[in-house]
């Protein structure tokens, strides 16, 4: 079976990586086309914690890829005024609090709190307890499960993580050729691409076809008329603007969005820069107007002029068609407003690497990963959108919008089985566990009328007893913890000596 690759970024070059690593023995070649005249988006810098799975199949050291990349930890992301303005919560990666008598924690809180006031949720959040104070350490060095019982992901340059796994490729057999496709060659019985040929004459023979050439989706719909489902009905907000400007000295391990007029504006502080963006929707502000939002909310001067992209959200009808998968942007794409971009990427990566065909594609293999990928979108798809109609604001045309929206069924079920009782549907396939969906839910206001009638089962002093005891248990280990930039230079991620003066 012969690999073609078309485009690098972290798209192409997380496929590469992985195909090379996992499937040497089965793979016969792997060439990569991408050219540096076209470039790459290059903005996404925040991610969840399934990207450690990815770097540790590959094997990578974690301090070794953390500083080659400028990276920083990631406890959670910070959402302000979301639910109303002046609102700020964390959502981060992890449980809160212990379950009692197999029911969550949060079941027992709720009734907690109609008798009387024993903290919010963050509070049993070790997690989000060490965020806010910019603490960090790394869950096997807990004491105690609670200090264990958290999760963390990773903030760093996309371009700086694409060159470390070109060279990780490139190390492990995958050929890099420079050139632009002018034209492509179709198997008139199947329907399949046969091969491809670059602005230099050459023509790259293949088997199987991954289109990572991003919004273009030069293969899979530009060649095989995929088609494309949009979902700015849902999704509206349809360009961004983002800049890097001068970190602060003080390095926060977590990212922030914060609700604007017209869309939001995200902060992804990195160990040489921080990363910021405005997202929004251009029918309710010009570009110029957005422009002066992002430059006026800088934690400090900016490094760069500001870069404009252009988006529709949704995804492809299909993922997989012919002998074309198309992964990244060219599969479609949704706000990184919960840092799903590079997670979606490593999804098609990870369906692809366990229905990889034998010596021919196989309609089965095909249907499948289709399957899977339009459940993993339309998932991310509602929990992004949770975001926005989990409101009380009123105060501009969006917000009003969102207030009035008629939802898809999937997250109109999901947010009436919480109102009811606090339950959450749990996914075989989904990016966010039940956790993050109850941490939008609460953090955004949106509380259930009742209780688990499990909680009843528990005794109420003892439940108070042992709540006030997690409480205790976070905020003294926090406390111990090293700040993230002390932690990030024991740890040997910290990138320069520069960095190390500057905490």
């Amino acid at each position: 079976m012969r690999v073609c690759i078309l485009g690098g970024g972290t798209a192409g070059w997380m496929t590469a990586s992985a195909l090379s690593k996992k499937l040497k023995n089965v793979i016969k070649s792997i060439v990569l086309v991408e050219s540096e005249a076209i470039g790459t988006v290059g903005v996404g810098e925040a991610t969840l914690p399934h990207i450690r799975l990815f770097n540790e199949a590959l094997g990578i050291d974690e301090s070794a890829f953390m500083k080659q990349t400028e990276a920083t930890f990631k406890l959670g992301i910070e959402f302000c005024d979301w639910g109303r303005l002046g609102d700020k919560y964390i959502h981060p990666f992890g449980d809160f609090g212990q379950s009692i008598n197999d029911v969550d924690f949060y079941q027992h809180l709720l009734k907690l709190n109609q008798h009387g006031d024993y903290g919010v949720l963050d509070d049993y959040s070790f997690g989000i307890t060490a965020a806010k104070n910019a603490k960090f350490q790394l869950p096997k060095s807990g004491k105690t499960p609670l200090q264990q019982a958290f999760g963390y992901a990773y903030q760093f340059d996309a371009g700086l993580y694409a060159k470390y796994l070109r060279h990780f490729s490139e190390s492990h057999g995958v050929s890099r050729i420079e050139g632009k496709v002018v034209d492509t060659q179709i198997n008139s019985k199947t329907g399949d691409v046969t091969s491809i040929t670059l602005d230099d004459g050459q023509q790259i023979d293949a088997d199987l076809f991954v289109d990572c050439s991003g919004f273009r989706g030069v293969l899979i719909e530009q060649v095989l008329k995929s088609g494309y489902q949009d979902w700015s009905n849902w999704l509206p907000c349809n360009r961004a603007v983002a800049v890097p400007c001068e970190r602060q000295q003080k390095l926060s391990p977590y990212t922030r969005a914060t609700a604007r007029q017209a869309g939001w504006q995200w902060r992804i502080p990195l160990q040489h820069r921080t990363g910021n963006g405005h997202v929004y929707w251009n029918e309710f502000i010009s570009d110029d107007e957005a422009v002066a939002v992002l430059l006026n909310n800088l934690d400090g001067p900016a490094l760069s002029d500001p870069k404009q992209l252009f988006f529709k959200t949704g995804r492809r009808n299909h993922f997989w068609k012919n002998n074309v998968v198309a992964i990244g942007l060219s599969a479609g794409f949704l706000e990184p407003l919960e840092s799903t971009s590079i997670h979606l990427i490593q999804e098609g990566i990870t369906n692809l690497l366990e229905l990889f065909p034998h010596e021919t594609v196989s309609s089965l293999d095909v249907s499948e990963y289709n399957v899977r990928m339009s459940l993993q979108f339309e998932r991310v798809r509602d929990f992004l959108l949770l975001h926005y109609v989990a409101t009380k604001r009123d105060d501009s045309e969006m917000w009003r919008y969102f207030r009035n929206m008629t939802l898809p069924e999937s997250l109109q079920q999901k947010i009436e089985m919480w109102l009811h009782r606090g339950y959450i549907q749990r996914y075989e396939f989904g990016a966010f566990l039940p956790p993050s969906w109850v941490a939008v839910m609460m953090g955004q206001n949106l509380l259930p009328k009742n209780y688990d009638p499990r909680v009843d089962n528990s005794n109420f002093e003892q439940v108070k007893q042992g709540s006030q005891a997690m409480r205790e248990d976070i905020a003294g280990a926090v406390q111990y913890a090293k700040t993230h930039a002390d932690f990030l230079s024991s740890f040997g991620a910290a990138s320069n000596t520069e960095f190390r003066r500057a905490k």
